[in-house]
């Protein structure tokens, strides 16, 4: 019995999966278009992220280091 349970389980796991991927594809689409990266974080829920604000935070950081 438990092994028919874990087969059950893993298919309702599958079908959550692809439900979650089928109802963000456009989003995420169009930002890996974008070059952003896309970080899974819960069943319909996505953060987006633009690489670009990595480099102002090492530019602020840079600056840092030459004011007296």
């Amino acid at each position: 019995m438990p092994a028919r349970v874990n087969e059950l389980l893993t298919l309702i796991k599958g079908g959550l999966d692809h439900a979650d991927r089928v109802l963000c594809v456009d989003q995420d689409w169009w930002a890996l278009r974008l070059n952003w990266t896309v970080e899974r974080i819960g069943f319909g829920a996505r953060r987006y992220r633009d690489p670009r604000f990595d480099l102002i935070r090492e530019v602020e950081e840079a600056g840092r280091l030459f004011t007296a």
